[in-house]
């Protein structure tokens, strides 16, 4: 645990699931309606540094995320994502999971997801995106 850490400090009241290793709260700045956060209760930042338990634990939250967004918000697809370091843009220095509704029509073109996040590298890959 670090004192200094926002998701080491989470109140029982912010969490809406949790097991014996990870927790799942609401994002404080969603990028959409639903956007929720899977957290390890372990303090580190690092998803490489995820030991075997924590990612089975983690990823039955995202399962159990993506039932209760399906039944509340019905939404149309689904990012999943995680910010791994300051130049990944990683601002809570706390392992943490997006899982991210998405809608039809929440952007213009949805095609190459997350990957789109800048320019590409080729044109063959931007060409394949925005088909």
């Amino acid at each position: 645990m670090n004192n200094n850490c926002d998701f080491c400090d989470i109140s029982k009241k912010e969490i809406l699931f949790n097991n014996n290793l990870c927790v799942i709260k609401k994002n404080l700045f969603p990028v959409n309606l639903g956007h929720l956060l899977i957290i390890p209760k372990r303090h580190f930042d690092n998803y490489f540094e995820i030991t075997r338990n924590e990612l089975l634990e983690c990823q039955n939250l995202i399962l159990l995320s993506k039932q209760y967004i399906d039944k509340k918000y019905n939404p149309d697809g689904y990012n999943i994502g995680v910010n791994i370091g300051e130049y990944g843009g990683q601002s809570i220095f706390h392992l943490h999971i997006h899982l991210i509704p998405r809608y039809k029509g929440d952007v213009e073109t949805p095609r190459g997801g997350v990957v789109r996040f800048k320019k590409a590298l080729d044109n063959l890959s931007e060409t394949y995106y925005l088909k």
